[in-house]
């Protein structure tokens, strides 16, 4: 036999309850009796709580809400039913409706909702959906029974939260008349007493249902089908990337719904779990996916920590003083004054010189728990051996359940050291003896970011990079795509080892957006524009450093020369600083010089992209370098520009023609003069100087400007070139330590003589490469061959 209970989400609607039913029919092919416990639709308790409410006030708006529910009711009906079986159910519900505005309007006259009321008034949202459950069942197979479960389970008179009697409920469980029907669709959540009178299980109440009729016939599954997939490592709406547990143990789980874990109540799987029968979780939408099995086997290999869970709002009561030091008795006088009214301790731990003892409860109790504590240790209080009591509020409770934690050496400095990375304090840590649970108290606004912290420290399958990118124009742009593109891979790979990148936060000159989980890359445009704040990069750079990630890069792709003045300050703060923006290491000496010492063993600054923007220029050369080689020349095309116009240059029109038809065509910059006055290559000369030890400035660079050089004498110079069998190259050179950049002719016998189209080419002489240089070529300009630069940059960054 299989109990399978499915929740309010579950029940939902026609359309689910048509889910409902296929599950259960598919389960049923099997042959095996099936228990089918359902919450009320969801929705429906609060509105009867409301209800309630509102008529034990004698507030006539109890009428509308009343009318809602009707509505709510009747027009599923109406989706569900052909017209033959249609009838009969409106007649049932327009009976059983009748029957709650009888009572609803008994407590309006008397103006009180005793509890025992409101239990009754609750029981329709179950004995509702029930109904329909399994009538649209005997729609779609006759085998169905109804079990209005007031009649076999029994209880105390505790109304709103009554306890079972298990010895009397199961017996009469297992003499039902319906306790052998292929299929038994009973009521959750409620019970009644010995004398009929109607209650409420409590707080999960239709699991708890479902678990005490597995126990009762000793079923071989009960199945929890709710609206996620199963219990994951993290709450998802705060850790966006928490993953399904495929496999979880009863104390697991139990130490997890403890500590806020929502998708089930520790103590409506007791009964389960003292018959030892498997919980299994599923998706209602999703009935395929395995889910999450709960059993006494839990996996023996695996994660040491199983999951975190927390519970958002705690109050802390702290009892110390000099008196308590080697005095027996008194935590048992604390716990025992608390227990007296029904005050529930969450957390518990005490140091152990016996000086204090810190408690955890919630914190609509922090004021009576107070003056109970006060209350029995006034007379310590009055001779100063105990100090008042001291209540901290605002706190949050995180725990890290697993049980392969036991025994385990280095999950406390894990834990402790993701905590203290993201920068969050821990005001009190618990663990207990079975070392299945470390728990530790923060404030409560730094719950989240604990938890994204936590759960990136133990759950991050491969290493994962978060970027921050200024700049979104061409480079920038492209690279957001070639990033989405590069998580696509990723994610259908499942044997990639590769880093996994996430963009944290996207700014442009004019909005910012700042997002502490990954931002949706196929949509970053809309993000940007709905959610983004005005951009103020001081905001954005303290932002940003206050994330609790490993392993932050801050994408300059930017022209800006202001910029530039922050990334000492990220790279000292152990951001990594990947750009493609020349302005920095082509700037002030002494600016180029402290990025360089400042990058350490926790950040770099990464410029490879300055210079022939995909080319592996900057790191050919700098490993040639560490690997003891001289460098002797450099000499080359910077500029895929003038490397296009001198190609095409052929003296048959004007070169201020070609200029212009070149601008047209987008190769150019939107002022040609920018790219013929020399200074972007002198740029890239210089940044290639200081690489080797060339401590100079922009100004040293002896530059030829083409600016304002005239047609007839590019014609005369290409035609005297020609006429020795050579070709233009507007070309950038260092050598013995001075740096030029001309435009000059050169025979068929020098690297650059074979260039075409707007190929960028350098050749570097070294006491190795010698007399043949080592010649790097190839498009070294462009948005998707530079962002394809960024993008390994970003990779290989520390």
């Amino acid at each position: 036999m299989k109990i399978l209970k499915f929740g309010g989400t579950s029940a939902g609607s026609a359309d689910r309850i048509k889910q409902v039913t296929d599950i259960v029919l598919a389960e049923r092919k099997n042959s095996e009796p099936l228990i089918v416990v359902c919450s009320a639709m969801s929705g429906v308790t609060d509105r009867l709580i409301e209800l309630s409410d509102l008529s034990a006030i004698a507030d006539e708006h109890y009428h509308e809400i009343l009318k809602q529910l009707i509505i709510k009711h009747t027009d599923t009906a109406r989706e569900l039913f052909n017209q033959e079986n249609l009838e009969p159910v409106l007649e049932h519900l327009q009976k059983e409706f009748l029957s709650l505005e009888d009572v609803v309007r008994g407590v309006s006259l008397i103006r009180e909702c005793t509890l025992r009321s409101k239990d009754l008034i609750m029981s329709f949202g179950e004995r509702l959906s029930c109904f329909l459950v399994c009538e649209f069942l005997r729609q779609r197979e006759s085998q169905c029974v109804y079990l209005d479960t007031r009649h076999v389970v029994k209880t105390n008179s505790q109304f709103g939260n009554a306890q079972v009697d298990f010895e009397l409920t199961g017996q009469n469980i297992r003499n039902h008349p319906h306790a052998g029907a292929p299929i038994c669709v009973a009521t959750g959540f409620i019970g009644s007493t010995e004398a009929g009178e109607t209650t409420t299980l409590g707080r999960g109440g239709s699991d708890y249902t479902a678990s005490i009729f597995g126990a009762a016939f000793g079923a071989d599954e009960i199945q929890i089908w709710t609206d996620v997939d199963g219990i994951l490592t993290a709450d998802p709406r705060i850790v966006t990337n928490a993953k399904i547990i495929p496999h979880i143990s009863y104390e697991e789980a139990m130490e997890l719904s403890h500590f806020g874990a929502k998708v089930i109540y520790a103590p409506t799987i007791q009964p389960a779990l003292e018959s030892g029968i498997p919980v299994r979780i599923k998706n209602t939408m999703c009935p395929s996916e395995s889910g999450t099995l709960i059993d006494s086997l839990a996996p023996e290999h695996g994660d040491p920590v199983t999951g975190l869970s927390a519970i958002a709002d705690v109050t802390i009561i702290l009892l110390h003083g000099s008196g308590m030091v080697g005095v027996t008795g008194t935590v048992a006088r604390l716990f025992g004054a608390l227990a007296r009214e029904k005050i529930n301790i969450i957390l518990i731990t005490q140091g152990s010189s016996e000086h204090s003892i810190c408690v955890a409860i919630q914190p609509k109790d922090s004021d009576r728990a107070k003056q109970i504590i006060h209350k029995e240790f006034e007379l310590e209080m009055l001779q100063h051996k105990i100090d008042p009591v001291v209540i901290e509020t605002g706190l949050s409770v995180i725990a890290i359940v697993g049980d392969r934690m036991c025994r385990t050496p280095g999950i406390s400095g894990r834990l402790f050291g993701a905590l203290g990375r993201a920068k969050v304090n821990v005001v009190a840590i618990a663990q207990g003896s079975s070392e299945r649970n470390i728990s530790v108290v923060v404030a409560k606004d730094e719950c989240e970011t604990a938890l994204r912290a936590i759960h990136q420290e133990f759950f991050w399958i491969y290493d994962s990079i978060h970027v921050f990118l200024v700049g979104t124009g061409l480079i920038g742009g492209e690279l957001l795509s070639q990033i989405q593109n590069f998580q696509n891979v990723i994610a259908r790979s499942s044997t990639t080892k590769q880093s996994s990148i996430h963009v944290q936060a996207i700014c442009n000159s004019n909005l910012m957006f700042l997002n502490q989980e990954s931002i949706d890359l196929s949509d970053w445009k809309t993000w940007l524009e709905q959610k983004g704040q005005p951009t103020s990069i001081s905001e954005f750079i303290k932002w940003m450093i206050e994330q609790p990630f490993d392993r932050k890069v801050f994408v300059d792709c930017t022209a800006s020369e202001e910029l530039p003045y922050y990334y000492e300050t990220l790279l000292n703060a152990g951001v990594s600083v990947v750009t493609p923006n020349k302005k920095a290491a082509s700037g002030k000496l002494d600016l180029y010089k402290s990025l360089r010492a400042a990058s350490g063993e926790k950040s770099e600054y990464v410029y490879n992209t300055n210079v022939g923007a995909g080319l592996p220029i900057i790191k050919t050369i700098r490993e040639l370098i560490e690997t003891g080689d001289e460098i002797q020349e450099i000499r080359g095309v910077f500029s895929g520009t003038m490397s296009y116009l001198f190609n095409m240059f052929d003296g048959t029109k004007p070169f201020s023609e070609l200029v212009r038809e070149a601008k047209e065509k987008g190769y150019t910059e939107p002022d040609p003069r920018d790219d013929l006055s020399g200074i972007d290559v002198a740029r890239k000369l210089l940044i290639l100087g200081r690489e080797i030890g060339i401590e100079l400035e922009l100004l040293d660079v002896q530059v030829e400007n083409l600016a304002a050089t005239g047609d007839e004498e590019f014609t005369r110079r290409f035609s005297e070139a020609k006429e020795n069998g050579m070709r233009l190259r507007y070309v950038g050179k260092i050598k013995d330590g001075k740096l030029s950049v001309s435009l000059i002719p050169v025979s068929s016998d020098d690297p650059c003589f074979g260039l075409f189209g707007s190929d960028n080419l350098v050749a570097i002489w070294t006491r190795r490469y010698n007399p043949q240089p080592l010649v790097i070529r190839g498009p070294g300009a462009g948005a998707e061959v530079t962002a394809a630069g960024v993008l390994r940059d970003i990779l290989e960054s520390k």
